[in-house]
This record gives structure tokens, C-alpha cells and sequence, in this order.
């Protein structure tokens, strides 16, 4: 299985943003100081699942101050199997499932063949 990934820049007068990306199983690429201003730009490549209430997380851990921009990056490969219970993969595919109203679990082939 694969998994989307977002390339995130981060602008920011202060700290707090390593925590909430260490959270996320975000990875910092690139950081650096704009020059002649407090601000700092942080670069740093954050699954698109993770994604979804970074910016109120970010924001509330550092109070406000933090301007993120997330960009679709590339795809990544989740380690794992799917069919085997209690892995990476599986979770990602019952919670799916389980969002877009379907059976839990991976359904039998039998399902799918012609009963003619």
C-alpha cells in the first residue's frame, strides 16, 4: 500500500513546531531563518492522513503565531501487510472501510466471482 504525502512549510516567530510534527510522524527537511526578521521557515514532509487538524494543533502550540501551507509531495510506501491483523496497513484499511460505511474486514473473493 501506498500513502499520500504533503510537503508542509511552516512560518513561524517562535518555537512548538517540532513537537506537534514529532506528534504526526512528521519529518523536518529544511529550516532556516529569514533574513533580517524573527520569523523562521520550516520544511518538512507530513502524511496526508496526519494532516487532518494540523493546522488547529500547530496553531494551538504556538499560540497563534504559525502560518503552515501543506503542497502534495509524493507517495509513500506504509510498511506492512494488509491482510495481516494488528499491522499498519490493516488499520488504515478497516478505518476506511469503516468511514465509507462498509463491512469490516477484507470481503472473500467468493463475493466478487459470477454465481452463474
Amino acid at each position: 500500500m501506498i500513502e499520500p504525502v504533503y510537503l508542509v512549510e511552516i512560518q513561524s516567530a517562535i518555537g512548538g513546531i517540532y513537537g506537534v510534527l514529532n506528534r504526526r510522524r512528521g519529518h523536518v527537511i529544511e529550516e532556516g531563518q529569514v533574513p533580517g526578521t524573527p520569523m523562521f521557515v520550516v520544511k518538512a514532509y507530513l502524511l496526508v492522513m496526519e494532516s487532518f487538524g494540523f493546522t488547529a494543533d500547530l496553531r494551538l502550540n504556538t499560540g497563534g503565531q504559525t502560518f503552515p501551507q501543506c503542497v502534495f509531495d509524493s507517495w509513500q510506501i506504509l510498511p506492512g501487510d494488509p491482510f495481516e491483523e494488528g499491522s499498519k496497513p490493516r488499520t488504515v484499511v478497516n478505518d476506511s472501510r469503516k468511514r465509507k460505511g462498509l463491512k469490516e474486514g477484507i470481503p472473500d473473493l467468493a463475493n466478487y466471482l459470477d454465481k452463474l
